[in-house]
């Protein structure tokens, strides 16, 4: 999540529903936009018509490095499965949404609906996995997450993850989404800076092995601390 929109803004007078609800309208009429809110007021305008797209040129470039098979955490509407198989690389996505998952299987993507915290095939067999569009978010503790994936890794597997760029805060805590005049319940999320990346990452096991800017985004690629050298 990153793009700090500019400004308050008045939260609708509607009752909070599930986060996935407005996240599906927001998917279904990206026109609306998409808005994450933290707890001390901080708002996000989130990139819904890149998530909707095809791969953009960033994308392709980071995605150029990843040996298949590919575990796509969080996969959204599937434009990075898609763009693997684009490339002959074998890609799964996985993903809670159901209207992302109808979305991503409409592009033709291979896409599983569940958590990554869930049973997961090819346990220790992956050897990328990607945590991009701001995913390392997912569950608001990246430590957490990072060892579930090191977990799911091979034990030559490596994660490229997208980043908040050098200066940005990390930070831990509950976020609200908003969209088509509807705010969700509050639930717990991350955003986790260049900056902010080897603590998290040591203590899940993971070494940073590369931290570049590619156009006006930021990726690491992290493997398993004992193939470091």
């Amino acid at each position: 999540m990153s793009a700090l929109a500019s400004g308050p803004r008045r939260e609708p007078d509607h009752r909070p529903v599930a986060e996935l609800d407005v996240y599906a309208a927001a998917l279904s009429g990206p026109a609306r936009g998409l808005l994450a809110r933290w707890d001390d007021g901080a708002e996000v305008a989130l990139p819904l018509r890149r998530w909707l797209g095809p791969a953009t040129s960033a994308d392709e470039r980071v995605l150029a490095t990843a040996v298949g098979p590919v575990l796509d955490v969080g996969c959204g509407p599937g434009r990075h499965v898609v763009a693997l198989r684009e490339r002959g690389v074998e890609a799964l996505g996985v993903d809670v949404s159901r209207t992302a998952l109808r979305l991503a299987r409409a592009r033709g993507a291979a896409v599983l609906g569940r958590s990554v915290f869930e049973s997961v095939p090819g346990r220790g067999t992956w050897r990328t996995a990607l945590l991009l569009d701001g995913n390392i978010g997912i569950g608001g503790d990246p430590v957490t997450l990072l060892r579930r994936i090191r977990a799911l890794l091979a034990p030559s597997g490596r994660v490229l993850l997208e980043l908040e760029p050098p200066g940005a805060a990390s930070r831990t805590g509950v976020v609200r989404l908003a969209a088509a005049g509807r705010w969700s319940r509050p639930f717990r999320w991350a955003r986790l800076g260049v900056d902010g990346l080897p603590a998290p990452a040591a203590i899940a096991g993971l070494v940073v092995r590369e931290v570049r800017p590619v156009e006006d985004r930021w990726f690491a690629v992290l493997s398993a601390a004992s193939r470091a050298g």
